[in-house]
C-alpha cells in the first residue's frame, strides 16, 4: 500500500522567505515524496496495481439474445444448453371388469349352434319309445329326444346288439367297453331298457343333455 508522506516545512518567524526559496523547497518536497513512494513500492513486492477489469466477451454478456450469436459462439452456446423434455407418462390400459372378462370367456367357449333334426313318432314298445319316455320323465322335452334319436341312430342304428369291431363299443349307446352298462343291470347285453338307462346317465354326467352330446358329435364325430 502507498504510505503517506508527511512534509514538514519550517515557517519563517517574521517575514516570509523569498519566492525562490519556496520554489526550491517545494521542488525538493515533491522529489522527496516521489522517492518515498518508489521506496515503498520496492519494499512491498506484494503490492500490485489493480488493472481495470476487461470487458466481458460479447457471448458472456447477461441478457444477450441467442439470436445475436453466430458462428463458433453459437455452437458453444448450443453445447452448453441442456433441454429437459418431460417424459410423458403412459396411460395404463384399464383391466376388464371380472364380469366382462367372464362373459367374453364364456362367449369364446360356446359351441356352434345345434340343428335339431325332426324325428317321427316312435313305434309303441320300440326302443325309441322307451328312450322317449325316459327323456320326458327327466324333464328334457321332445327336442332333447330328437337329439338323442339322431345321436344313437348314428352310433348304433338303435340295435341292442350292435358291436364295433375295431373298438369293442357295444349296444345302443355304444358303451366302451360294453361291460360298463353292468352297473345298471346284469342283462346289459340284451335289454334295451338297461342300455338306455345307462346311456342317459352317461350323457347327463358328461354333456348335460342329449342335445349337448349331439352337438359334440356333430363337431368331432363322436360323443
Amino acid at each position: 500500500m502507498i504510505r503517506s508522506v508527511l512534509v514538514f516545512t519550517r515557517s519563517s518567524s517574521a517575514g516570509a522567505r523569498s519566492t525562490r526559496t519556496r520554489g526550491v523547497l517545494s521542488g525538493l518536497s515533491l522529489l522527496a515524496a516521489a522517492g518515498f513512494v518508489l521506496v515503498s513500492v520496492a519494499a512491498d513486492p506484494t503490492q500490485q496495481v489493480m488493472a481495470e477489469p476487461a470487458s466481458l466477451p460479447s457471448e458472456n454478456r447477461p441478457g444477450q439474445d441467442l439470436g445475436e450469436i453466430t458462428g463458433e459462439q453459437a455452437s458453444l452456446v448450443r453445447d452448453e444448453i441442456v433441454v429437459h423434455t418431460p417424459t410423458p407418462t403412459p396411460t395404463p390400459t384399464p383391466e376388464p371388469e371380472p364380469a366382462a372378462a367372464a362373459e367374453a370367456s364364456s362367449s369364446g367357449q360356446q359351441a356352434a349352434s345345434i340343428s335339431i333334426p325332426a324325428v317321427a313318432a316312435p313305434n309303441p314298445g320300440s326302443a325309441q319309445e322307451i328312450a322317449r319316455q325316459m327323456v320326458l320323465s327327466r324333464g328334457w322335452g321332445e327336442g332333447q329326444y330328437s337329439c338323442l334319436y339322431s345321436l344313437w341312430q348314428r352310433e348304433s342304428n338303435w340295435n341292442v346288439y350292435a358291436q364295433n369291431s375295431s373298438s369293442g363299443a357295444y349296444g345302443i349307446p355304444q358303451a366302451l367297453p360294453g361291460s360298463k352298462m353292468a352297473t345298471h343291470g346284469g342283462d346289459w347285453q340284451t335289454n334295451p331298457v338297461t342300455q338306455i338307462s345307462w346311456g342317459l346317465d352317461y350323457i347327463a354326467g358328461r354333456y348335460g343333455t342329449p342335445c349337448g352330446a349331439w352337438g359334440h358329435s356333430e363337431q368331432v364325430g363322436w360323443y
